[in-house]
């Protein structure tokens, strides 16, 4: 199964494997089969994704996961907030994240290797079980340059770098939580032709929460870009979506967002309109692959997806949290 799900190829091919997997999930997943015991749902009901319920975000939090019998390789833990309950993603086959992220980024932006990775992600370094933090330190082993790496508090070295490679003419992607970012272009000014500059979201309660439009008109101005890149992802998916700019996400072949009415979430809304984000993440196989996000948005016709902030009373969280 998974060469065949990050071999998808068309819509028509992605629906296939939803099916099955959804079905592989509901026979093998006690926590989801209950989950959709309670909302009468068999498969035999399902004839299109749509009829799929997706499971709440927050059973991670209280919870096994799972769709598989094999030993766990690797716990993924969210942040939260001091004293919050994290949520907790039990890996059992720890290749399918690292294909997916591989694959992934490779669709939207090429080789990793193409790339100097720098990476300022500060409150991801200073925990363990950060599935973000799995993912860059293996694109920066990948990278296969000397330059590429982590940096902490440490933004003048960091300033420095960029500049160094700026000179050169070196193609960079600069990784980084939005705090740190703006942390950076307050104590130095960057005209930066070369380098792709990637916030992950989150101001982690260490700034005043910004809308996305003037986060990335100060990150633009202070490096010297155009447009500002993000990714979306978060510790209960294998999988990311990207946006080159504008805040339009968009999704390799094995992953899907879908909006739900927020008023009723077995309802799957279209034309645009704001709801709950649903995220079908295929490469969640061991796991569960339909999840009903904290997260508001919309999907545009294309699938491309915006988020527009969180449901109310929700936790904070790393994954591109932009409140309106």
């Amino acid at each position: 199964m998974q060469k065949k799900i990050f071999n998808i190829r068309s819509k028509e091919r992605f629906v296939e494997l939803a099916m099955a997997t959804f079905k592989h999930q509901f026979n093998n997943n006690r926590v989801y089969r209950s989950f959709c015991d309670l909302f009468y749902v068999h498969p035999s009901d399902v004839t299109k994704v749509e009829d799929i319920p997706f499971l709440p975000i927050q059973f991670f939090k209280t919870k096994e996961i799972l769709s598989s019998k094999d030993q766990i390789q690797k716990v993924f833990t969210s942040s939260g907030t001091t004293g919050s309950v994290t949520s907790k993603h039990h890996i059992t086959n720890i290749s399918w994240y690292e294909e997916s992220y591989r694959k992934g980024f490779e669709k939207f932006y090429g080789g990793i290797e193409d790339f100097v990775v720098l990476a300022l992600l500060p409150n991801y370094l200073e925990r363990t079980g950060s599935s973000l933090i799995y993912m860059v330190a293996d694109f920066i082993k990948k990278s296969n340059h000397p330059e590429s790496g982590f940096y902490l508090n440490n933004y003048k070295e960091l300033a420095d770098r960029l500049k160094e490679l700026q000179r050169k003419g070196k193609k960079v992607l600069l990784i980084g939580v939005s705090f740190a970012l703006l942390d950076l272009v307050e104590q130095y000014q960057f005209e930066l032709d070369n380098t792709i500059i990637m916030e992950t979201g989150g101001m982690k309660g260490r700034r005043k929460e910004l809308i996305r439009e003037e986060l990335h008109s100060i990150l633009s101005k202070g490096f010297g870009v155009t447009t500002i890149h993000s990714e979306y992802g978060m510790t209960e998916l294998l999988s990311q979506g990207y946006s080159k700019g504008n805040g339009v996400f968009e999704c390799p072949p094995w992953m899907r967002v879908l909006v739900r009415d927020t008023e009723d979430p077995l309802r799957i809304i279209t034309n645009g309109q704001t709801g709950g984000i649903n995220i079908i993440d295929l490469a969640n196989y061991n796991s569960c692959s339909f999840i009903a996000t904290q997260d508001l948005g919309k999907v545009d016709k294309y699938g491309r997806f915006e988020v527009a902030g969180r449901f109310d009373n929700s936790d904070i969280r790393g994954c591109n949290l932009m409140v309106l």
